[in-house]
């Protein structure tokens, strides 16, 4: 499985990590110099979870960051996963019966 967020759409990022070496001019030396440079890898924080539903009366299983985890208990699971596309909208009742 993709470390990728259902909700954000956040997956893992690519950056550079830079070796630098020397003592700062501030602290007396030459200054610092750039020694190095490598690749890696920024992980998304991702956490399979069990969500409630109160609108629809039921869980709904959803990998997501962290972060979308903080926008589902702000704003609301119902909310949050029928914005990200994740659930159909429920429909009123008298819809249902005609």
């Amino acid at each position: 499985m993709s470390r990728t967020c259902k909700i954000t759409g956040r997956g893992t990022a690519t950056g550079g990590s830079i070796a630098r070496r020397g003592l700062p001019k501030k602290a007396g030396g030459v200054g610092l110099r750039i020694t190095g440079h490598s690749k890696r890898t920024f992980k998304v924080n991702t956490q399979t979870k069990r969500i409630w539903v109160p609108e629809l009366k039921e869980y709904v299983r959803v990998k997501l960051s962290t972060r979308a985890l903080k926008t589902v208990t702000k704003n609301g699971a119902y909310r949050t996963l029928l914005k990200a596309g994740l659930i159909k909208a429920i429909r009123p009742k008298q819809a249902q019966q005609a």
